[in-house]
């Protein structure tokens, strides 16, 4: 299992039981057990779905989780078959069946990790700009679904408490409406501290979602 991902799942994980004054040991354990198999892709899927369906107060990161199942197939997975596997019928087929699956955290996990590979700072114009490519006619999906980030960069020199105004005033059909406080969260800063995560966590609207998934992304990020 990719080092990463298995901080990530616990950074997240140990947030959402502090936020929700719950415990969720035997989930964690569970779901880690689950990224450590050596399985198929599509069998770790579907036993990570299984311990969602036993944990409905969970379903929320069902699909962040399935971002980092996949990113640990890059990372872990992958280097034990075949060389041109991501090229071959059975992972196209893969791909078809998990279409509708996970959620635009991947695009900013995969930038996270060409970071660390390029050894520079995650930033919000540079993850735009130079990973996505909103800016290219090619690419002009991307710059539909990252619409309201592209036009709210200027929170970038605001504050946490800005940006959660921001995200409360999105219209409900955005296409980041739920991932825009932790995203632009992140970019603004990605190493939060214990006083800025509190201030992060008291300015949500949806603590039980925001917090794991703030945590998740600055727990993938550290060295």
């Amino acid at each position: 299992m990719d080092i990463q991902v298995e901080k990530a799942i616990k950074a997240s994980l140990e947030k959402y039981s502090e936020v929700s004054k719950s415990s969720v040991q035997d989930f964690t354990k569970r779901v880690i057990d689950v990224f450590n198999l050596e399985a198929p892709f599509m069998e770790k899927v579907s036993l990570m779905d299984e311990a969602f369906d036993d944990e409905p107060k969970l379903d929320f990161l069902r699909e962040v989780f399935f971002d980092l199942m996949m990113i640990n197939f890059f990372a872990e997975d992958v280097k034990k078959l075949e060389e041109d596997y991501l090229d071959s019928k059975e992972w196209e087929d893969i791909e078809e069946e998990t279409i509708d699956r996970g959620t635009e955290l991947l695009n900013v996990l995969l930038y996270i990790r060409e970071c660390h590979d390029e050894e520079i700072e995650p930033e919000l114009e540079d993850f735009l700009k130079e990973f996505l490519l909103v800016e290219e006619d090619e690419f002009q999906d991307e710059h539909r679904i990252y619409e309201d980030v592209i036009a709210n960069q200027i929170l970038m020199e605001s504050s946490i408490e800005d940006i959660a105004k921001a995200s409360n005033e999105l219209p409900e059909h955005s296409d980041l409406k739920d991932l825009f406080y932790p995203i632009m969260s992140f970019f603004y800063q990605p190493e939060p501290d214990q006083e800025e995560m509190s201030i992060y966590t008291k300015n949500s609207v949806d603590p039980e979602f925001d917090a794991p998934v703030y945590a998740l992304l600055a727990s993938f990020n550290q060295l």
